[in-house]
């Protein structure tokens, strides 16, 4: 089985245990704690190579998974919904698509609230000025509201490279210097 197969596979997993959940807290109208709850895993995600193992690692039984992943979700504070999905996801062995079971509950959650998620690299970290500017900025160019998913890359040197949609716009000043060199290697 290849990488794209796998990555299909779990893609498919998650659209299915994300449209049920995106269904309920729709029907709870608790849409907005639900986004709370994937911001909480995905930080857990982001920051635990533990919690990160323990959701790919083939060496817990179903039980026990299902046991330690409820514990877990308990002690984020996670939503009911929330913690009943994980530990069915655990108790079918499917933990490992959770990555895209955030990703694509978070596209839904945008979709229904009429935002569009842009996707910021910065050199630095932006101040909350500046990204209220950008989304401003974005907002009129794209014509709804715009949720920034920033990250830092200090390779960028400075300027900013971002995302929305299809389109990319790469301000950053290595991309002026790539640019800037490949001009030069057609000159000399």
């Amino acid at each position: 089985m290849d990488v794209a197969e796998t990555a299909s596979i779990s893609s498919g997993i998650a659209e299915r245990y994300a449209t049920a959940v995106f269904e309920l807290a729709r029907e709870d109208g608790a849409l907005d704690r639900t986004e709370s709850d994937i911001d909480t895993l995905e930080g857990a995600l982001n920051d635990s190579a533990d919690f990160r193992n323990l959701i790919s690692s083939p060496i817990y039984t179903r039980a026990e998974l299902a046991k330690a992943i409820g514990a877990i979700a308990e002690k984020m504070g996670l939503s009911t919904t929330m913690t009943n999905t994980l530990r069915l996801m655990a108790q079918k062995r499917r933990l490992f698509a959770l990555p895209h079971l955030i990703t694509r509950l978070r596209a839904m959650i945008a979709e229904e609230k009429g935002e569009v998620t842009a996707d910021v690299t910065a050199a630095k970290a932006l101040t909350d000025g500046q990204r209220s500017k950008l989304a401003e900025v974005l907002k009129g160019a794209v014509g709804r509201d715009v949720k920034l998913n920033t990250t830092v890359d200090e390779a960028l040197i400075g300027g900013l490279v971002v995302k929305v949609g299809s389109k990319m716009i790469d301000t950053s000043i290595r991309s002026k210097l790539n640019a800037l060199q490949n001009t030069m290697k057609e000159v000399g």
